[in-house]
Protein backbone atom coordinates (compact mmCIF):
# COMPACT_ATOMS: atom_id res chain seq x y z
CA UNK A 1 0.00 0.00 0.00
CA UNK A 2 2.81 2.40 0.75
CA UNK A 3 5.12 3.64 -1.95
CA UNK A 4 7.58 6.52 -1.57
CA UNK A 5 7.20 7.57 -5.16
CA UNK A 6 3.76 9.03 -4.74
CA UNK A 7 3.37 12.57 -3.53
CA UNK A 8 2.60 13.31 0.07
CA UNK A 9 -0.66 14.84 1.19
CA UNK A 10 -0.46 18.31 2.63
CA UNK A 11 -2.61 19.36 5.55
CA UNK A 12 -4.57 21.74 3.33
CA UNK A 13 -5.87 18.79 1.33
CA UNK A 14 -7.57 17.04 4.23
CA UNK A 15 -11.33 17.15 4.23
CA UNK A 16 -13.96 16.64 6.88
CA UNK A 17 -13.47 16.10 10.56
CA UNK A 18 -10.20 15.30 12.26
CA UNK A 19 -9.53 11.60 12.04
CA UNK A 20 -11.37 11.14 8.76
CA UNK A 21 -9.07 10.25 5.91
CA UNK A 22 -9.79 11.85 2.58
CA UNK A 23 -7.98 11.73 -0.76
CA UNK A 24 -5.52 14.12 -2.28
CA UNK A 25 -5.20 14.77 -6.00
CA UNK A 26 -2.30 12.40 -6.46
CA UNK A 27 -4.00 9.28 -5.24
CA UNK A 28 -2.85 9.80 -1.66
CA UNK A 29 -5.01 9.07 1.33
CA UNK A 30 -3.08 10.73 4.14
CA UNK A 31 0.23 12.38 4.83
CA UNK A 32 1.61 9.05 6.03
CA UNK A 33 0.04 6.42 3.77
CA UNK A 34 -0.08 6.07 0.01
CA UNK A 35 -2.45 4.17 -2.26
CA UNK A 36 -0.84 2.18 -5.09
CA UNK A 37 -3.78 0.15 -6.41
CA UNK A 38 -6.60 0.88 -8.83
CA UNK A 39 -10.12 1.84 -7.82
CA UNK A 40 -11.56 -1.66 -8.14
CA UNK A 41 -8.93 -3.09 -5.80
CA UNK A 42 -9.33 -0.20 -3.38
CA UNK A 43 -13.10 -0.56 -3.16
CA UNK A 44 -12.86 -4.34 -2.86
CA UNK A 45 -10.46 -3.96 0.06
CA UNK A 46 -12.72 -1.34 1.63
CA UNK A 47 -15.79 -3.56 1.29
CA UNK A 48 -13.98 -6.42 3.02
CA UNK A 49 -12.70 -4.18 5.80
CA UNK A 50 -9.09 -4.69 4.77
CA UNK A 51 -8.44 -1.07 3.79
CA UNK A 52 -8.89 0.27 7.29
CA UNK A 53 -6.70 -2.46 8.70
CA UNK A 54 -3.94 -1.69 6.24
CA UNK A 55 -4.14 2.02 7.00
CA UNK A 56 -4.13 1.36 10.72
CA UNK A 57 -0.90 -0.61 10.37
CA UNK A 58 0.67 2.08 8.19
CA UNK A 59 -0.38 4.90 10.49
CA UNK A 60 0.11 3.00 13.76
CA UNK A 61 -3.32 4.13 14.89
CA UNK A 62 -6.94 3.17 14.38
CA UNK A 63 -8.87 6.26 15.43
CA UNK A 64 -10.09 7.30 12.01
CA UNK A 65 -12.94 6.74 9.59
CA UNK A 66 -12.86 6.26 5.81
CA UNK A 67 -15.50 7.87 3.56
CA UNK A 68 -17.73 5.35 1.81
CA UNK A 69 -17.10 7.15 -1.47
CA UNK A 70 -13.33 7.29 -1.13
CA UNK A 71 -12.75 5.73 -4.56
CA UNK A 72 -15.03 8.23 -6.27
CA UNK A 73 -13.36 11.13 -4.47
CA UNK A 74 -9.91 10.01 -5.50
CA UNK A 75 -10.98 9.52 -9.11
CA UNK A 76 -12.60 12.95 -9.27
CA UNK A 77 -9.53 14.65 -7.83
CA UNK A 78 -7.11 12.79 -10.10
CA UNK A 79 -9.22 13.91 -13.05
CA UNK A 80 -9.22 17.50 -11.83
CA UNK A 81 -5.43 17.45 -11.30
CA UNK A 82 -4.86 16.28 -14.88
CA UNK A 83 -7.29 18.74 -16.41
CA UNK A 84 -5.86 21.57 -14.33
CA UNK A 85 -2.38 20.63 -15.54
CA UNK A 86 -3.56 20.72 -19.14
CA UNK A 87 -5.11 24.12 -18.52
CA UNK A 88 -1.85 25.45 -17.12
CA UNK A 89 0.13 24.14 -20.07
CA UNK A 90 -2.38 25.68 -22.47
CA UNK A 91 -2.01 29.07 -20.80
CA UNK A 92 1.75 28.65 -20.94
CA UNK A 93 1.66 28.13 -24.70
CA UNK A 94 2.68 24.48 -24.53
CA UNK A 95 -0.46 23.07 -26.22
CA UNK A 96 -1.80 23.38 -29.72
CA UNK A 97 -5.40 22.63 -30.67
CA UNK A 98 -7.12 22.08 -33.97
CA UNK A 99 -6.53 19.18 -36.32
CA UNK A 100 -4.78 21.18 -39.02
CA UNK A 101 -2.37 22.90 -36.64
CA UNK A 102 -1.57 19.66 -34.84
CA UNK A 103 -1.06 17.78 -38.10
CA UNK A 104 1.34 20.41 -39.40
CA UNK A 105 3.33 20.50 -36.15
CA UNK A 106 3.36 16.70 -35.93
CA UNK A 107 4.78 16.32 -39.44
CA UNK A 108 7.51 18.75 -38.46
CA UNK A 109 8.41 16.60 -35.46
CA UNK A 110 7.23 19.21 -32.98
CA UNK A 111 4.61 17.20 -31.06
CA UNK A 112 5.84 15.52 -27.90
CA UNK A 113 2.49 14.13 -26.72
CA UNK A 114 -0.70 13.57 -28.71
CA UNK A 115 -4.01 13.48 -26.84
CA UNK A 116 -7.60 12.87 -27.92
CA UNK A 117 -10.98 13.31 -26.23
CA UNK A 118 -12.73 9.97 -25.81
CA UNK A 119 -15.41 10.96 -28.33
CA UNK A 120 -12.93 11.98 -31.01
CA UNK A 121 -13.60 10.34 -34.35
CA UNK A 122 -11.45 7.38 -35.32
CA UNK A 123 -10.56 8.87 -38.68
CA UNK A 124 -9.35 12.09 -37.04
CA UNK A 125 -7.24 10.18 -34.51
CA UNK A 126 -5.64 8.04 -37.18
CA UNK A 127 -4.89 11.00 -39.44
CA UNK A 128 -3.06 12.85 -36.68
CA UNK A 129 -1.31 9.71 -35.50
CA UNK A 130 0.02 9.09 -38.97
CA UNK A 131 1.37 12.65 -39.16
CA UNK A 132 2.94 12.17 -35.72
CA UNK A 133 4.69 8.96 -36.75
CA UNK A 134 5.97 10.59 -39.95
CA UNK A 135 7.37 13.53 -38.03
CA UNK A 136 9.16 11.23 -35.61
CA UNK A 137 10.38 8.91 -38.36
CA UNK A 138 8.52 6.13 -36.60
CA UNK A 139 6.18 4.81 -39.27
CA UNK A 140 5.02 1.28 -38.69
CA UNK A 141 5.14 1.61 -34.91
CA UNK A 142 1.37 1.80 -34.54
CA UNK A 143 1.59 4.72 -32.09
CA UNK A 144 -1.70 6.58 -32.07
CA UNK A 145 -1.56 8.89 -29.08
CA UNK A 146 -3.48 8.76 -25.82
CA UNK A 147 -7.26 8.73 -25.54
CA UNK A 148 -8.29 10.68 -22.45
CA UNK A 149 -11.04 9.45 -20.10
CA UNK A 150 -13.17 12.55 -20.84
CA UNK A 151 -15.19 13.84 -23.76
CA UNK A 152 -14.65 17.00 -25.78
CA UNK A 153 -17.11 19.03 -23.71
CA UNK A 154 -15.24 18.34 -20.46
CA UNK A 155 -11.90 18.94 -22.14
CA UNK A 156 -13.10 22.22 -23.65
CA UNK A 157 -14.37 23.43 -20.29
CA UNK A 158 -11.04 22.61 -18.65
CA UNK A 159 -9.06 24.48 -21.28
CA UNK A 160 -11.44 27.38 -21.73
CA UNK A 161 -11.57 26.64 -25.46
CA UNK A 162 -14.32 25.62 -27.82
CA UNK A 163 -14.48 22.13 -29.28
CA UNK A 164 -11.19 20.81 -27.88
CA UNK A 165 -11.06 17.35 -29.43
CA UNK A 166 -7.35 16.81 -30.10
CA UNK A 167 -4.36 18.25 -28.24
CA UNK A 168 -0.71 18.38 -29.13
CA UNK A 169 1.85 19.05 -26.40
CA UNK A 170 4.86 20.71 -27.99
CA UNK A 171 7.29 20.83 -25.08
CA UNK A 172 9.03 17.76 -23.68
CA UNK A 173 8.96 18.81 -20.06
CA UNK A 174 5.33 19.87 -20.37
CA UNK A 175 4.56 16.41 -21.73
CA UNK A 176 6.21 14.85 -18.70
CA UNK A 177 4.26 17.10 -16.35
CA UNK A 178 0.99 16.13 -17.99
CA UNK A 179 1.85 12.43 -17.97
CA UNK A 180 2.79 12.53 -14.30
CA UNK A 181 -0.87 13.24 -13.56
CA UNK A 182 -2.47 11.41 -16.47
CA UNK A 183 -0.75 8.09 -15.82
CA UNK A 184 -2.01 8.05 -12.22
CA UNK A 185 -5.53 8.90 -13.31
CA UNK A 186 -5.52 6.25 -16.02
CA UNK A 187 -4.10 3.63 -13.71
CA UNK A 188 -6.53 4.29 -10.88
CA UNK A 189 -9.56 4.20 -13.19
CA UNK A 190 -8.31 1.32 -15.31
CA UNK A 191 -8.45 3.56 -18.38
CA UNK A 192 -5.28 2.46 -20.10
CA UNK A 193 -6.21 2.78 -23.75
CA UNK A 194 -2.86 3.73 -25.27
CA UNK A 195 -1.61 4.89 -21.87
CA UNK A 196 1.71 6.72 -21.94
CA UNK A 197 1.73 6.25 -25.72
CA UNK A 198 4.07 9.09 -26.56
CA UNK A 199 7.35 9.84 -28.20
CA UNK A 200 10.03 7.60 -26.73
CA UNK A 201 13.70 8.43 -26.31
CA UNK A 202 14.88 5.54 -28.44
CA UNK A 203 16.45 7.93 -30.93
CA UNK A 204 18.72 9.27 -28.15
CA UNK A 205 17.32 12.78 -28.22
CA UNK A 206 17.03 14.40 -24.82
CA UNK A 207 14.31 16.45 -23.19
CA UNK A 208 16.37 19.57 -23.77
CA UNK A 209 16.16 18.91 -27.51
CA UNK A 210 12.40 18.61 -27.43
CA UNK A 211 12.00 14.92 -26.73
CA UNK A 212 9.89 13.85 -23.79
CA UNK A 213 12.11 12.26 -21.17
CA UNK A 214 11.28 8.99 -19.45
CA UNK A 215 11.34 10.33 -15.91
CA UNK A 216 7.56 10.31 -15.63
CA UNK A 217 7.49 6.68 -16.76
CA UNK A 218 9.57 5.64 -13.79
CA UNK A 219 7.26 7.53 -11.49
CA UNK A 220 4.15 5.94 -12.94
CA UNK A 221 1.89 4.19 -10.45
CA UNK A 222 1.94 1.15 -12.68
CA UNK A 223 5.42 0.33 -11.44
CA UNK A 224 4.50 1.22 -7.89
CA UNK A 225 1.28 -0.74 -7.57
CA UNK A 226 1.19 -3.98 -5.65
Amino acid sequence: MRTPRNDQLGDSSRAGQRGQHAPERRCVVTGDAWIGVDRDALEAAQAKGKLKGGLARALHEGAFTIPDDLGARIEAQLARATLDRLGLEARGGMLILGSERIEDAARRGQVRLLLHANDAGEDGRKKLAQAWRVGEDDEGSGREGTVLPVDRYTLSMALGRENAVHLGVTDARAADRVLAHLSRWQFFTGWFRDAANRVSDQDSRTAGNGMASRESDTDSPVSDAY
